[in-house]
């Protein structure tokens, strides 16, 4: 077994807990440079590409065809439940 090395804080942020509307939160923080509110202003220029119809569309087509295949699932499975029931109690 080896000594056990003494911590060195190195000053760098691994996760930055300034949260707005926790009690801790420091707005002075954000405004340094490299601060939070800088990354969400970097963010919010950075340019994003719209939809199409077509690919709109296509979305919703996919999310409602899983919902109804998620659906039909559960319907079988309460058939066959039924079914069960009935050829065991009857």
């Amino acid at each position: 077994m080896g000594k056990k090395q003494k911590f060195e804080d190195d000053g760098r942020t691994i996760a930055n807990m300034n949260v707005e509307g926790m009690p801790w939160y420091n707005p002075a923080i954000d405004n340094t440079p490299g601060g939070l509110r800088e990354l969400r202003k970097a963010s919010k220029e950075q340019h994003r590409d719209e939809m199409t119809k077509a690919q709109t569309f296509a979305m919703i087509r996919g999310v409602v065809g899983a919902a109804l295949l998620v659906g039909l699932v559960f319907v079988v499975a309460f058939g066959l439940f039924i079914l069960l029931c009935l050829k065991l109690w009857v």
